[in-house]
């Protein structure tokens, strides 16, 4: 998936368990398949109750300390499950990166391409309410050109991305264009920074019996905008659920605008995963014409 990706093995992740967290030498070690695979860890169940999330990429190679430290103070205060470590591990026997070990959450995705769920729709805006309602003081403030961080910071990337687009994305570049420019065009958010989650999409939504049990990979966590956290109304669902995810979140119009933004800027993994991920590349084309559309 990257040109520079280091991906663990289950019999890397067997070692380094039995060297450093022995009470568990004994599980079984399985690798999940590659349909629930994400873009920065490889991950294996480690018996029935466990999980070692094992990053890929260099970007990803500070969530478990950052996990560590950040979601048992904020799993209390969510309505749903999410995923606070057990172990934190270091690295070793070449594999270069700390790596982390969670519960397993069971249950399904919904659909990575889109859910018109009135219901979710509901569930996941009260997680976002929960979520942004935490006292965010002393939280990782959101870095320039990240999730939370203000959209007019990632414009030089977001036009490059532009650049990138071709043929077979069927994609309106004039259109494109018009729609990041009225996305840039919003008021910045000028209320107190809340905590953002800023990656809520399909894959990172856990659900048992048409309702959200579990909130997981946190890799994007901060304290910012909150227009981030709105986005999943269009990198999440469709139809009514995303007119139903959008009253119940209850944000302004600009924030709306910036959320939009932040859809549209899944356009960025359109080429990069273009050959090597072609679902993300697809859901960016399609967080693209959701954008124009919403921002019409």
């Amino acid at each position: 998936m990257h040109a520079d990706e280091v991906r663990a093995t289950g019999e890397l992740v067997r070692r380094l368990v039995a060297a450093q967290c022995p009470q568990w030498a004994g599980l079984p070690v399985t690798e999940l398949p590659g349909e629930v695979e994400g873009t920065d860890h490889v991950l294996f169940r480690l018996g029935d109750e466990l999980v070692a999330r094992m990053p890929k990429i260099g970007w990803a190679v500070g969530q478990a300390e950052s996990d560590a430290r950040w979601l048992p103070l904020l799993a209390p205060l969510l309505p749903v499950r999410i995923p606070v470590p057990v172990f934190v591990g270091e690295p070793g026997d070449g594999y270069p990166w700390r790596w982390s070990v969670v519960p397993w959450l069971p249950g399904n995705t919904p659909p990575r391409l889109g859910s018109d769920d009135a219901v979710l729709a509901r569930d996941l805006a009260s997680f976002v309410h929960a979520l942004h309602a935490v006292d965010p003081v002393g939280g990782p403030v959101a870095k320039a050109g990240g999730r939370g961080a203000p959209l007019r910071d990632i414009d030089a990337s977001v036009r490059r991305g532009m650049t990138l687009l071709s043929e077979e994305d069927g994609l309106d570049r004039p259109a494109v264009e018009a729609a990041w420019e009225k996305a840039l065009a919003a008021p910045e958010w000028h209320g107190a920074p809340v905590w953002v989650h800023g990656d809520l999409q399909p894959g990172n939504l856990i659900t048992e019996g048409g309702r959200l049990t579990a909130v997981v990979d946190f890799g994007t966590l901060g304290v910012g905008d909150p227009a981030v956290d709105v986005a999943a109304a269009l990198w999440t669902f469709t139809g009514s659920a995303r007119r139903e995810f959008r009253q119940a979140a209850g944000y302004d119009d600009a924030t709306w605008r910036r959320a939009c933004g932040w859809a549209l800027a899944s356009l960025n993994g359109i080429d990069y995963y273009r050959h090597t991920f072609p679902r993300m590349a697809e859901h960016g084309r399609r967080m693209v014409r959701a954008a124009i559309t919403e921002l019409g």
